[in-house]
């Protein structure tokens, strides 16, 4: 059942990993690059091989893989552990904010409409039927006696001597001209006068080539939107049409185009009698920018998730770089004065420096160790207590590392107890090791002391192998009108503590939550996460630990060494 429920676990916080991750690849790659770009492949390739150096730099140690394999992964894989966790938080603060620069976002003009066509219902919808598929034939002749026009008039226009033109953006012209056949013009109407209607540029024009008016040296423009289809020009009449409608001017002549020569659209857009017209110049393409303002928009969630997701990223790496500088140059000394009420006059002023949770390993090694040994030593202390994960690998890979506890100075001599983690290494070969480094393991067993008892327990993981922690042996048959200072890695076995009269209990284990904020998460499997606190007559001192484990980050936790100075009520 017990396996049920932890491969439960397992899948729930693999699940959850993967959302975050995609989640931020989404926010942080999609969102911010270009699709098919270099950034948009870099940060793709990073989303999958993070998390993936992460699962190696856990799982490295206990597979049994080299110990130079466990360095090169253990680095870059628990550094974004520790980015992941403040990248998520940022990035869930930034949400809203996000939302709201989009929200307030300007919004975009509205397209210019072109003016409509002044043309009748009938000649719209006559229009756009008159050129799609239209069969080769004659083009249909005009009534008799309406004398000779270039093109049909629009309703309501008055016949005169230049015809009215179109306004840009009809609707007619465009529909008329896609997919008709070559053939004759369509006729105009007899009796317009000499007038042809000349329509102004950029009305759809695709390919329509003007007939010149027959056997007159007039010339008449090119109706726009018609494909393949001349426009009718006006037999025998020395007039010409007017390009602007009502304006009376000369429209521009190029020559030698086609079979005539074509006027030029008021605009200055030319206008082709070489069967081919020019259409508007296309908007130009910007990065997921259109004419109509929707591209403005999106150019505008790129800027806005550019910064946020900037302001995210540089929040979390200034968080974890703080806090990597933290653990890494060494711990802290904290002073405590414990009050205890059987301590003798003499014993007043004596102190106890505690050191928990170095967590030598693949990225803690001799140099930290170094910082610690010489930082405890400055302090004078009259006793050593190290009080449990010291290590986190076997002595083969860390006895070098382990070293420099030979350098350890006290005048009543290191004491270590065993954590988790020596249980997770091989508590045995550590116990023999740091013997020989100069240490006494207290293995649930008590030293008396000149003025009070010292105490050590193993660790609650031991009774796993068959060896945890044994109060009866270590406090069961000592005098209990001497103060007793217990050695204990883990703060959860101080009820015990208090049935067996304890007046200290020294501990680890919490890190203090390590990582803000883990102090939370802690405060539920700890009845103290850091500091000292009293249960009945039994105090107990939690430290927050001299290293770290995972990633070697420390936020809202500092790491240190923390000098217990007692203090005797007589004095």
């Amino acid at each position: 059942m017990t396996v049920v429920i932890f491969a439960v676990v397992a899948l729930a916080v693999l699940g959850l990993l993967v959302l975050v991750h995609r989640w931020l690849w989404i926010r942080l790659v999609r969102d911010t690059t270009r699709p098919g770009g270099a950034w948009r492949r870099a940060g793709t390739v990073l989303a999958f091989a993070l998390p993936a150096l992460a699962v190696a730099a856990l799982t490295a140690g206990r597979a049994g893989a080299p110990f130079w394999l466990q360095r090169a992964v253990s680095w870059p894989g628990f550094m974004w552990l520790a980015v992941l966790l403040y990248l998520t938080l940022a990035m869930l603060v930034a949400e809203p904010v996000r939302a709201l620069l989009l929200r307030r976002s300007p919004r975009q003009p509205p397209e210019p409409t072109l003016p409509a066509a002044p043309a009748s219902a009938a000649a719209a919808e006559a229009a756009p039927a008159a050129s799609r598929g239209a069969a080769p034939g004659p083009a249909p002749q005009s009534p008799a006696g309406l004398g000779s026009a270039a093109a049909a008039v629009p309703a309501g226009a008055e016949l005169g001597g230049a015809a009215p033109a179109v306004p840009a953006g009809a609707e007619a012209a465009p529909a008329a001209s896609r997919g008709a056949a070559p053939g004759p013009a369509p006729q105009s109407p007899a009796g317009l006068g000499s007038a042809a209607a000349a329509v102004p540029a950029g009305a759809g024009l695709d390919g329509a080539a003007s007939a010149a008016s027959a056997g007159s040296g007039a010339t008449a423009p090119a109706v726009p939107g018609f494909d393949g289809a001349a426009s009718a020009g006006l037999p025998g009449l020395g007039a010409r049409s007017d390009a602007v409608a009502g304006a009376g001017a000369e429209p521009q002549v190029r020559e030698g185009a086609g079979r005539g020569t074509a006027p030029q659209a008021p605009t200055g857009t030319p206008v082709g009698g070489d069967a081919e017209a020019a259409a508007p110049a296309p908007a130009p393409a910007h990065d997921s920018a259109v004419a109509t303002g929707a591209g403005d928009g999106m150019s505008r969630r790129r800027f806005v998730a550019r910064v946020v997701g900037g302001a995210a990223v540089a929040a979390a790496a200034g968080t974890v770089g703080y806090g990597t500088y933290g653990v890494l140059r060494g711990p802290r000394v904290k002073r405590v004065t414990v009050p205890l009420a059987k301590l003798p006059r003499a014993a007043h002023g004596f102190r106890i420096a505690v050191v928990s949770d170095v967590h030598l390993g693949p990225i803690l090694g001799r140099a930290h160790t170094a910082r610690i040994v010489d930082t405890v030593n400055r302090t004078q202390p009259d006793l050593i207590a190290i009080v449990g994960d010291l290590v986190d690998g076997n002595v083969h890979d860390l006895g070098p590392a382990a070293e420099p506890l030979r350098g350890l100075r006290a005048r009543h001599g290191s004491y270590f107890v065993t954590g988790n983690h020596e249980y997770f290494s091989g508590a045995q070969q550590w116990i023999d090791h740091v013997r020989e480094l100069g240490l006494t393991p207290l293995e649930n067993a008590r030293r008396p002391l000149p003025l009070f008892d010292l105490a050590g327990v193993n660790d609650v993981q031991g009774e796993s192998e068959g060896h945890g922690p044994d109060f009866e042996a270590a406090l069961g048959d000592r005098d209990r009108s001497r103060a007793a200072v217990l050695l204990a890695h883990q703060p959860i076995v101080i009820h015990d503590a208090v049935r067996h009269g304890v007046d200290l209990q020294l501990s680890g284990h919490t890190h203090g939550g390590q990582l803000w904020p883990g102090n939370y998460l802690a405060e539920l499997a700890n009845p103290t996460v850091a500091g000292l606190e009293r249960y009945g007559d039994t105090q107990l001192y939690v430290s927050r630990g001299a290293g770290a484990w995972g990633p070697p980050v420390r936020v809202g936790a500092p790491s240190d060494i923390t000098v217990v100075e007692l203090a005797s009520y007589q004095a």
